[in-house]
């Protein structure tokens, strides 16, 4: 593949499983059965902002990594590889975590809906407990997105260098029989620009101005 390809296919990748975590933070990812002695039996609905509340923040940062990896140069590029292998692991172990304990992840919810609080009062009221796609979706992006880590790693030394943004200026002293400014103050000590055998007169802007008076002789 071309490095410019290469590049394009990577960022690209990054973007979109950034915005697939995101996605999957806004969606349910259990459903939850309680018994509960005042109310009866109540469904509740644990949504990834609860039961996985750290995709958003680790997802946004992926985000983030993958505009840096834009204008990054090939050493910054690896250490931006590894992080982004950090940060797919994390949203990993934060859905694989979520999945091996639904009753931990949704306690928030069933504590706002019964008052009850505490691990083993909360396991006491859950009946059932049953897990969406989105949070195995979670799951998925995060593996794909240490391995685009990985990736990065691999092959930065492939990628195209990033072009410098402003080109070099050579500042040089401006030719005083160019300037209009040299050109009028001439005339106004009486010299003739127009005269090639006669130079314009050097104009100093620090002293006093010659009068008509001190015109050199020719």
């Amino acid at each position: 593949m071309a490095p410019r390809r290469l590049k394009l296919v990577t960022i690209l990748v990054g973007v979109l499983l950034a915005g697939v975590g995101l996605l999957t933070w806004t969606q349910p990812w259990f459903g939850v059965v309680v018994e509960s002695p005042q109310s009866g039996q109540l469904d509740l609905t644990a949504a990834g902002d609860v039961a996985g509340s750290p995709v958003s923040a680790l997802s946004l940062a992926a985000l983030a990594l993958v505009g840096a990896l834009t204008i990054a140069g090939r050493v910054f590029r690896v250490v931006l590889g590894l992080l982004q292998v950090a940060l797919g692991a994390s949203i990993a172990v934060t859905a694989g975590t979520a999945l091996s304990d639904p009753v931990r992840a949704s306690g928030s919810v069933v504590t706002d809906a019964t008052g009850v609080d505490g691990q083993d009062s909360l396991r006491a009221l859950v009946s059932s407990t049953s897990a969406t796609p989105w949070p195995w979706l979670a799951l998925v992006v995060g593996v794909l997105a240490a391995l685009l880590g990985v990736a990065i790693v691999v092959t930065s030394g492939a990628w195209p260098q990033a072009g410098r943004k402003y080109t070099a200026t050579r500042l040089v002293p401006a030719d005083p029989a160019s300037d209009p400014s040299a050109t009028w103050d001439s005339l106004s000590v009486g010299d003739d620009p127009t005269d090639p055998d006669e130079p314009a007169a050097p104009i100093d802007d620090a002293g006093p101005r010659p009068g008509p008076g001190d015109r050199p002789s020719r």
